[in-house]
């Protein structure tokens, strides 16, 4: 179940739930509210008045806005790096692993919940808390592909970093402008186009230990 199913099960006012319970549920509303009016916009009222609960309720469990919001933040910087993560798991055929690491990114775009926008597309990454969070998953998923890279090309690991980065960020911006666009292209043909044009490039770099010739 979703932070946002949980919020919805849990919403009538007055319910008494466990303290993990509520948690997720006030962290589903707050979900809900900051993607759609972004964090300047949101205010706690909005957030208590989604969950169906007072404000004290939701400020004893969050003691601001902002730590509410890096609450969120931490969870869903955590399911993206498991994600590519578990892609990168998947396989050990180099082009359906790229395949399936793509398909994180654009899975985890398409996600109804919207939380992709806390982290790509975040109003508040002038505030140090949020930007190192957005910068660190985002060395974190480079590091994961990064060290398949190393492991299967024999490139040095600044070699393989450059790479990775790039291949992340590709991921990520096409999966966004493709969900934005509300393109007419099913996301799997989506995937295997973008995996196409990456892996036309990334195979160029022999195996390790094989003849590049």
């Amino acid at each position: 179940m979703t932070a946002i199913e949980q919020t919805e099960a849990a919403r009538p006012r007055g319910t008494r739930l466990p303290r993990r319970a509520r948690r997720n549920q006030l962290l589903g509303a707050a979900q809900e509210v900051f993607v759609a009016q972004g964090y300047h916009a949101a205010a706690m009222d909005d957030i208590a008045e989604r969950a169906g609960v007072s404000k004290p309720v939701l400020y004893q469990h969050f003691p601001g806005k902002l730590e509410l919001y890096l609450a969120l933040l931490d969870q869903h910087c955590e399911s993206l790096l498991q994600a590519v993560r578990t892609a990168l798991a998947s396989t050990t055929d180099n082009k359906l692993r790229v395949e399936a690491t793509m398909d994180a990114y654009f899975a985890y775009v398409e996600d109804e919940g919207g939380a992709f926008r806390l982290v790509f597309e975040s109003d508040l990454t002038n505030e140090p808390a949020v930007r190192e969070r957005v910068d660190r998953v985002a060395l974190q998923c480079a590091e994961a592909i990064s060290d398949v890279i190393a492991e299967d090309t024999g490139l040095s690991k600044e070699e393989s970093m450059l790479l990775a980065v790039g291949l992340g960020g590709v991921s990520q911006v096409v999966a966004r402008y493709w969900l934005s666009s509300s393109s007419a292209i099913p996301r799997e043909q989506a995937v295997r186009l973008l995996t196409s044009l990456a892996w036309r490039g990334i195979a160029g770099f022999p195996l390790h230990g094989t003849d590049p010739h």
